[in-house]
Order: structure tokens, then sequence, then C-alpha cells
């Protein structure tokens, strides 16, 4: 057996799993769950005939590097989204979503040869970039997160000498659980550091088009055009259709940026047998080259978020995101910080599902981010998130009281 695979710990659910297996929920009330986040809303159309229209392409091995009219629509979705002029045949890459690239990416480009090779993730963080890091065979540094600027990262807290050792850095913007978008000055000072040490970037950015003010969040390759960095040196970004077109079942995504990276990665997930259906290629050519779907998506969250986050706002320290489908909200002070324990009376009393937020995050240097705060997922339809916050509100009163 790979001895790597004992350095990896239980992902965040199976820790929820059990910390609720002995819990019988209040069957006065209906179940609800807010813990993962899987989209929930209606898969468009299109998307669904798109698939039953291309039936035909199960008889046929697809290429690793897919079709290129599928290379051409997520081009074209970049150019509209960002402005930006990507070769569809070097610098960009279909992927079977944003997972199973940040895993893959890391195999790609980590050297576990060099003494100490190191992978920066922020904290809280999304679990694959700790594990792609450790059965790469490198090290996890957690970057410290501030909690005045909605828990975005401090990269200028990264000491030097773990600059030095770091072979990729994994970025979450928008993030997961935080919301928090990176700003161009965030993007400028991580290029100069990735210059300086060389280091790859990979910006995870499945969250990028759901957001509640009129200006969508900057993307990385977005920023590094911005600053005249037009070859995207050292960066690649990864999107889904997941999160943006609701099919996480679909598994399809795609990585954009720097060539000099895209090829060696074509090799490997060659190798690694990475090509995607024929016919999942054709639902995510519909799904890329449209864009009303996605505007009416935003406008459900928009609307579920504007219902909820006011409602919770009475009993906890919760604010709107910056985007992304989650509240990350820190728990009263009758609980004395214990997420787990909000958690499970939550459940108990009024059968609501939350995710602890210290399960998000690491102990580093003497302290957990996400310790004291919980997650909530705004996947359902609006009226159960309603419910589901206002279960919550009688919750935290009953504790305060």
């Amino acid at each position: 057996m790979n001895p790597l695979l004992s350095r990896l710990q239980p992902y965040p659910f199976e820790r929820l799993r059990q910390l609720h297996a002995d819990i019988t929920p209040n069957p006065a009330y209906s179940p609800i769950s807010l813990g993962i986040g899987e989209p929930r809303h209606a898969t468009p159309q299109l998307v669904k005939d798109a698939l039953t229209d291309s039936l035909a392409g199960l008889a046929s091995y697809p290429a690793t590097a897919g079709e290129p009219r599928l290379r051409q629509a997520m081009g074209h979705w970049l150019e509209r989204r960002y402005g930006l002029t990507l070769d569809p045949a070097t610098q960009i890459l279909p992927v079977n979503g944003s997972r199973e690239a940040l895993f893959s990416l890391a195999q790609t480009v980590l050297d576990a040869s060099q003494p100490g090779a190191t992978v920066v993730c922020p904290n809280p963080f999304y679990q694959i970039y700790e594990g792609a890091a450790l059965l790469a065979g490198a090290q996890a540094w957690f970057a410290p997160s501030d909690p005045a600027r909605n828990f975005g990262v401090d990269w200028a807290a990264v000491p030097e000498a773990v600059w030095a050792k770091t072979q990729l850095v994994f970025v979450c913007s928008p993030g997961n659980p935080t919301g928090a978008v990176m700003s161009l000055a965030e993007w400028e000072l991580l290029f100069k550091l990735s210059d300086q040490y060389g280091f790859v970037i990979a910006s995870d950015e499945c969250y990028s088009e759901i957001y509640f003010r009129e200006e969508p969040p900057l993307g990385g390759l977005q920023a590094a055009d911005q600053l005249g960095r037009h070859d995207f040196k050292n960066l690649i970004s990864l999107t889904s259709l997941s999160k943006r077109s609701n099919v996480p079942g679909l598994r399809s995504g795609f990585v954009a940026g720097d060539a000099a990276l895209i090829k060696p990665f074509l090799l490997y997930r060659t190798y690694h047998g990475s090509a995607m259906s024929p016919v999942v290629q054709a639902a995510s050519i519909a799904a890329w080259n449209d864009e009303q779907h996605v505007v009416d998506n935003r406008a459900l969250y928009r609307e579920k978020f504007a219902k909820v986050t006011p409602l919770l706002a009475e009993v906890m320290d919760v604010a709107l995101p910056d985007a992304g489908f989650y509240l990350w909200a820190a728990i009263p002070d009758v609980f004395q910080g214990s997420d787990t324990a909000f958690s499970r009376e939550l459940l108990a009393l009024y059968n609501v599902v939350v995710l602890p937020g210290s399960y998000l995050a690491r102990d580093a240097r003497g302290f957990n981010p996400g310790a004291g705060r919980i997650r909530m997922a705004l996947v359902a339809e609006t009226a159960e998130c309603v419910e589901a916050a206002q279960r919550i509100v009688h919750f935290i009163q009953s504790k305060v009281h």
C-alpha cells in the first residue's frame, strides 16, 4: 500500500456523520440539511437535451484534450466573462470537475525529491488541497486568514523560509467557506512572490458565478492580464459547471493559463485516464455557450440570501459574503466556542444540519481559524432555507434567554 495514504485525514462530512451518529433528531421537525455544498437548483433543460441528443458519442473513445469545439466554447466564455483571449489548443484543457483537476495538477507540478517540498493552502480550506499535497509527497503549510478581512489569506504573513520551499500555492477565490474574493493588490503580491520563489499558483474559482453585487468577482487570469502578465506565467485557473449550471453530477470543468504548465498536465492526464466523455462534452458545450440560465440561477441565490441573512444576523455574527453560496457565521458566546456542540444540539432539537467550522480548518501555530464558527450551505429552495434560519434563530434565543 502507498504509505502516504496514512497521512490523509477524514473528510469533513465523514467527521460530521460521526459527530451526529448518536443523535436522534426531534421528530417534530422535518429534516433540513445546510451541511453539504451540493447545488440543488434545477439542472437547465438545455444541458439535459444536449446529453440525450449526443448518446451516439458513447461509441467513441474521447481524446484527453477534448474536442476543439469544447475548448473553443470554454475560450469564448473566458472572453465574455473576463475579456481574455486564450489559445484553446494550448492554454485550455477540459477536466472532470475541479476536484479531480486540483488533485491531479498537484501530482503534475510537485517534485517531492526536493527537501521540504511545500504546498501553501488557505486556512480554512477545501480538503482536497491538503490531500493532493500529501499524496504527492509534499507537506502542507496553512497560511493565516484575517477575520477582519472576511478571512482573506494574509500572504504577507507567510515566512520567507516557507516560501523558499514552496512549489505550489492553492488559492480559492471566491473562498470556501468564507466567500472572500481576492483583490488585485493581493494578486499582485502573490505574483511577485511566485516570480521570486518560482512556485505555481492554482486558482480554484468554482464559485465565481454566484455573487451578490453588480461587479463580478475578479479572476486570477483576469488579474494577471490587468497586471501585464499576458503569458499567465506559473498560473492555472480552475473552474467548473457544478455550481454555475447546477450540474454537480456532470463532473465537468476546465483549467486555463500557462501553456508551459498545460502541456505536462495534458501528458499526465493522458496516462491517468482523464478523458471527458463525448456525451459530457456535448452537454458542457451547451452550458458554457449559454448565460441566461446562469443569470437566473444567480437571481435565485440573491433572493435567498437577502431573506436568510438578516434573520440570522439578529442572533449571530454573520454577513452577506462577497460570493459563493455559504454563510460563515460565528456562534454566540453561550456555546463557549464549541462549534461541534452547536451542531449536535441544533440537530437534536431542531433537525437542522450545519457543518462545524473547525472541520474545515487545521490547527496551525496554536490556532484553528474555523473554531467557533459554522458553515451553512444555502443550496435548497428559498422556503426551506428560510425555515432553517428561523429554527436556528429560535434555537439560539432559547439558549441565550
